[in-house]
């Protein structure tokens, strides 16, 4: 199986993914800002369980077929290194749009309304697939054999980090709702600063080497 050193090193990289706010992340943070809490929790738990779909779906498919060719990996790699500095400049340039979650108010939303967006976010965030599909098949260890519970266990512990990171971030928003109101700056300096620690995690992914 996974050995501890790949294990603590993949746990590291996720830790860096995931506190960094990106469309996951934004979204549950929007969520408490502008529902509560318990609004913010219901969609973690949803973006935990879509992410975790995306963990499957490698593991029983892309995630063979990039740990088999190096030229698959090496494109999606790139490929992935550049999307993620994209997303990272994207939110440089619209930090300022967390102003516009925390006035969006409205109705509260039910448990199962909250539940299926966060779903349907984890589920379709670019950040998250380009993570599953370019960096967690380079710390299984082929040597090992079952590569595809190695990547099942990895994925586990990604979505254990984002479960507890996710939930601080929405718990933090939403009781600090009346801070944020009076500084929409604040606002601004989360999205300016998750901008520049993803473009960071971009280049970081490019200049990381498959060990072959």
């Amino acid at each position: 199986m996974v050995s501890i050193d790949r294990l603590l090193a993949f746990a590291a990289m996720s830790l860096l993914l995931i506190v960094i706010p990106g469309p996951s992340v934004l979204f549950v943070i929007g969520r408490a800002l502008s529902q509560g809490w318990r609004a913010a929790l219901t969609t973690v738990a949803g973006n935990t369980l879509g992410a975790y779909v995306l963990v499957v779906a490698v593991a029983f498919g892309v995630g063979s077929l990039v740990e088999r060719s190096v030229i698959v990996f090496t494109a999606l790699k790139l490929a992935g290194a550049a999307y993620l500095v994209y997303l990272g400049v994207k939110a440089f340039r619209q930090r300022r749009t967390l102003q516009a979650e925390f006035g969006a108010g409205g109705a509260e939303y039910g448990t199962w309304r909250s539940l299926w967006e966060g779903f349907a976010v984890g589920v379709a965030n670019p950040k998250t697939i380009v993570f599953f599909a370019a960096v967690l098949p380079q710390f299984v260890d082929r040597d090992q054999g079952h590569v595809t519970a190695q990547m099942l266990l990895l994925g586990l512990v990604f979505n254990l980090i984002a479960v507890v990171c996710d939930s601080a971030w929405g718990m933090v928003a939403a009781t600090a709702r009346s801070w944020f109101s009076r500084s929409p700056q604040r606002l601004s300096a989360i999205g300016g600063a998750g901008g520049l620690a993803m473009i960071g995690l971009g280049v970081t992914v490019a200049a990381t080497g498959r060990k072959d």
